[in-house]
């Protein structure tokens, strides 16, 4: 696939360029604008956008489960549309899971913080919340509630309704005080109880 994108002049250079590409789209929260690449990458705009384009059309034509799309000015992988019933179901099959006290820990974070970003709830946990963030939005307990005014505009995130329905809470003041902004065990096992999905009774044996 990559043979497609190289530019006969600079083989080298543009193997490694779609393989950069490739690893900081990977690892990217959000979309990465073509922009930036460019600047990480010290290649010109229109370079970066052509081999973003046909990384993108050699995906599709291998028939991969995965696309590189360009979507809100950046670019991103994501899953085939064709496969959201399969996505579904592990994401759903995943809801079934005991949730962790990270992801307990920094989901109390968000609910009495919010709205709140992601080097906020670093600095709060002491520890990079990516993953845990991702779980959280996965499981409908976390999303995107606007964008921080300061440089970079930073994604805010908030509590669902489904948060607050799975804890039959009204609205957030509904939530117990607390005096810490790391919640306390008693408040991580509260959530915890919350949250649980437990098994039909007719599957319980």
């Amino acid at each position: 696939m990559r043979d497609e994108l190289i530019v006969s002049d600079q083989p080298e250079l543009d193997a490694d360029t779609v393989r950069a590409i490739e690893a900081i789209v990977l690892v990217a929260m959000e979309p990465v604008p073509t922009e930036t690449l460019a600047q990480l990458l010290e290649q010109p705009l229109g370079v970066i956008e052509q081999l973003c384009v046909g990384l993108g059309e050699a995906y599709a034509e291998a028939g991969h489960g995965f696309e590189l799309v360009k979507v809100a000015g950046g670019w991103r992988f994501q899953s085939h549309a064709d496969l959201s019933p399969y996505v579904e179901r592990f994401l759903l099959d995943g809801q079934r899971a005991r949730m962790s006290g990270a992801a307990l820990e920094t989901l109390a974070i968000i609910a009495y913080k919010q709205p709140l970003s992601r080097m906020q709830i670093a600095s709060i946990r002491g520890v990079d919340p990516d993953g845990v963030i991702r779980t959280l939005q996965a499981r409908g307990y976390v999303t995107e509630v606007g964008r921080d005014n300061g440089p970079g505009q930073a994604i805010l995130y908030g509590t669902t309704p489904s948060f607050l329905e799975k804890l039959g809470l009204n609205a957030l003041s509904d939530l117990p005080p607390i005096a810490e902004f790391v919640p306390g065990a008693d408040v991580v096992e509260a959530l915890e109880h919350g949250l649980r999905i437990d098994p039909p009774a007719d599957a319980r044996g």
